[in-house]
């Protein structure tokens, strides 16, 4: 079965071709969600929401050509709102545990400045730099356009020049 016509079966009930369908793309939506988290546990935690989330939604897919980018989005969203949540309980940090980022190396440094963007801001950067995906992609799977896209994208890059500062 092609990609379609799996979707449709999906939505016809077929509970193996839904399982088939998330399995096609059960290496890319960790990836994202891996993207965001960079823990194991809480993108495998992500992506069990999103099986859940896309079983329950299925029927409201118009069109199976884009399941892909559907699925992605589901992920982002829960993604998104599984760090919306996580704030709520966050505690500050010291400021000898702040000191201690500071020493850390370039990558924990990369993902903290990251962490300090807006959420569009990291879905954009993410996005195009973990998952390689093309401006009109993006744009494509966030329903914006492509100059909006190249906006975000360049506020965001500033965004990272400035935290970071000029060693990077």
């Amino acid at each position: 079965m092609n990609l379609e016509q799996l979707v449709a079966a999906a939505q016809r009930g077929d509970d193996d071709a839904f399982y088939q369908l998330i399995r096609a793309h059960k290496e890319k939506l960790y990836k994202v969600a891996y993207a965001f988290f960079r823990n194991e546990t809480d993108a495998l935690e992500a992506l069990q929401e999103v099986t859940c989330r896309a079983y329950l939604k299925l029927s409201k897919l118009k069109t199976p050509a884009y399941v892909s980018t559907w699925l992605t989005r589901i992920m982002i969203h829960t993604c998104i709102d599984e760090q919306k949540r996580k704030r709520r309980w966050q505690v500050e940090p010291t400021e000898r545990e702040a000191a201690h980022v500071e020493d850390t190396d370039s990558r924990m440094q990369i993902d903290e400045a990251l962490s300090r963007l807006t959420p569009v801001q990291r879905q954009v950067i993410i996005l195009k730099y973990f998952e390689d995906l093309t401006i009109r992609e993006i744009a494509s799977l966030l329903g914006h356009p492509e100059g909006t896209i190249k906006t975000w994208l360049h506020k965001a890059l500033g965004a990272l020049r400035e935290d970071l500062g000029k060693g990077w």
